[in-house]
């Protein structure tokens, strides 16, 4: 098999840091606990303003306060997988490209047979 010429790592390629990672998801976590509020504020003032279609923007702001919480509990604890190392990745996808090898016959075996028995 033929080594290949050392590649090195990009900086681009690397990975965010753990706390880019934890600082971008509460970010988030906290943008969306904002959307969650938004939507009870303005849930209060269409009752309290008795506007039209209340039938329509109270279910639409009850379903914003239920469902933008649960999601940012996901997203929040959300990370990125895990990546195996690159090098065993190519070595692993390459191992499986190879052809299994096939047994020599007696007559192309290149080593010299010793028997036990004269």
């Amino acid at each position: 098999m033929k080594r290949q010429a050392y590649q090195p790592i990009l900086i681009t390629d690397a990975p965010r840091s753990q706390d880019d990672q934890l600082n971008s998801r509460q970010k988030r976590y906290v943008l969306m606990m904002a959307i969650r509020v938004a939507c009870l504020v303005a849930g209060a003032i269409l009752v309290g303003a008795k506007a039209p279609l209340l039938w329509l923007w109270l279910p639409l702001c009850a379903l914003g306060m239920v469902l933008v919480p649960w999601l940012a509990v996901l997203l929040a604890n959300d990370r990125p997988p895990k990546e195996e190392h690159r090098l065993a990745n190519r070595f692993h996808h390459r191992r499986r490209e190879e052809p299994a090898p096939t047994a020599l016959t007696a007559q192309e075996n290149p080593h010299k047979i010793i028997d036990a028995e004269p």
